[in-house]
This record gives structure tokens, C-alpha cells and sequence, in this order.
């Protein structure tokens, strides 16, 4: 592709990784290069603030997941969907084609300037996703970076970090499923750089050819 077909070529680029990976900042530095985030958990939160989803997932998960005041208890939520894969996929029938229609609403309304459209959704790959990406983003740290990571925002040890995963793909396929690689191991002052790369990269290669 030349170079000014890579100036008007705006990809879609998923987001995949660990957990406590550093997905959100790297999706941060694509958003502070022009592109249009779109955060899957922000969209979910919105989501699980409409009556009836909230009717709905009540039905499905039962009314522990729900708070004092009325709305969904989140943290009761990921326990009920890590303890039973049936609820998990019920959930995921509710809330997916929501966030879906909330994400095309947010990229339609994205400026003519947009340098690229970014998913950042923890089951990209698992809910397929992917197939609507040029490009996929593996983001790469070390595990005791990742556990650091968690342990000082969610207060997860290892035990709890490793059950996590095991409900999404291992990090071994997503990483030979991705397109491209950003290393986050914990030198800020590097992502942007390395983000910037990886953008120029995937601009320059075109769409993805399925």
C-alpha cells in the first residue's frame, strides 16, 4: 500500500492479552494517536444500566447479583459467570448484541480524522471479534508484571489470576492469533512509542485479507 493510501486507510484493531497485560493503556496511547477507542467494559457498564437488561440478567444469574440499590453488583456477576459457563453464555447472549449496537453507534460518529478504530474487549477472540479487525494487537508483558498488576488493582493473588484465565483462550493462542505485538512491561515512557510503531505498521500493511 503507498503512502497515501496508507494516510486515508483507517483499520479496526483489536485488543488482546493477559489479564493485567496493560490492555486499557495501550488502548489509551492508540486513543491519544487519533483513533477511536471503543471500551467494551464502559459500553457494559452502560449496558447493565438499562432496566431491562438488568430484568434480564436478574432472571438469568438470580437476584445476588444485585445491589442494594437495584442495580447490577458487578463483582456478584463475574463470580456467578466463573462458577457456571451456562450463565456465563445466557449473560453473554444478553449483553454482547448491546454493546455491539453501542460500539457502531461511537465508530459511525467518529471524525472523517480518525486515524483508527480500536476494540478493547476482554473476549475479543473468544466471541469473535477478530473477524472484524485488520488488525490484531497481542499486548505482551511478564507475568510478574501482570501480577503485580492485579494484585494492586483488583487485590487478585496468583491463585485468583490463574482462575481468571483459565476461562478465556490461553495466552499462547492469542498471541499466534494476533497480527502484531506491543510489549508493556512496565516502561511507560516507552508504550507510546512502541504503540506509534505498531499503528504506522498496521496502517501501511492495508486490510486484512481473510
Amino acid at each position: 500500500m503507498s503512502s497515501a493510501h496508507a494516510a486515508t486507510f483507517q483499520p479496526v484493531i483489536g485488543i488482546v492479552g493477559g489479564i493485567g497485560s496493560g490492555k486499557s493503556a495501550v488502548a489509551r496511547a492508540f486513543g491519544a494517536l487519533g483513533c477511536e477507542v471503543a471500551d467494551s467494559d464502559g459500553l457494559a457498564r452502560r449496558v447493565l444500566s438499562e432496566p431491562d437488561v438488568i430484568a434480564r440478567i436478574t432472571a438469568i444469574a438470580g437476584d445476588n447479583v444485585v445491589a442494594t440499590d437495584g442495580s447490577i453488583d458487578r463483582a456478584a456477576l463475574a463470580r456467578a459467570i466463573f462458577a457456571s459457563i451456562d450463565i456465563r453464555r445466557a449473560v453473554e447472549g444478553v449483553m454482547h448484541p448491546r454493546i455491539e449496537a453501542l460500539r457502531r453507534v461511537q465508530f459511525d460518529a467518529a471524525p472523517a480524522s480518525t486515524a483508527a478504530f480500536v476494540i478493547d474487549a476482554p473476549l475479543l477472540l473468544e466471541v469473535g471479534l477478530d473477524r472484524e479487525c485488520d488488525a490484531i494487537v497481542f499486548v505482551d508483558a511478564p507475568e510478574s508484571v501482570r501480577l503485580e498488576r492485579v494484585r494492586r488493582t483488583r487485590g487478585w493473588n496468583p491463585e485468583e489470576l490463574s482462575r481468571r484465565e483459565a476461562a478465556q483462550l490461553p495466552l499462547e493462542e492469542k498471541r499466534r492469533r494476533a497480527t502484531d505485538v506491543v510489549v508493556n512491561d512496565g516502561a511507560p515512557e516507552q508504550l507510546a512509542d512502541r504503540v506509534a510503531e505498531v499503528l504506522a505498521a498496521i496502517r501501511v500493511r492495508g486490510p486484512r485479507r481473510w
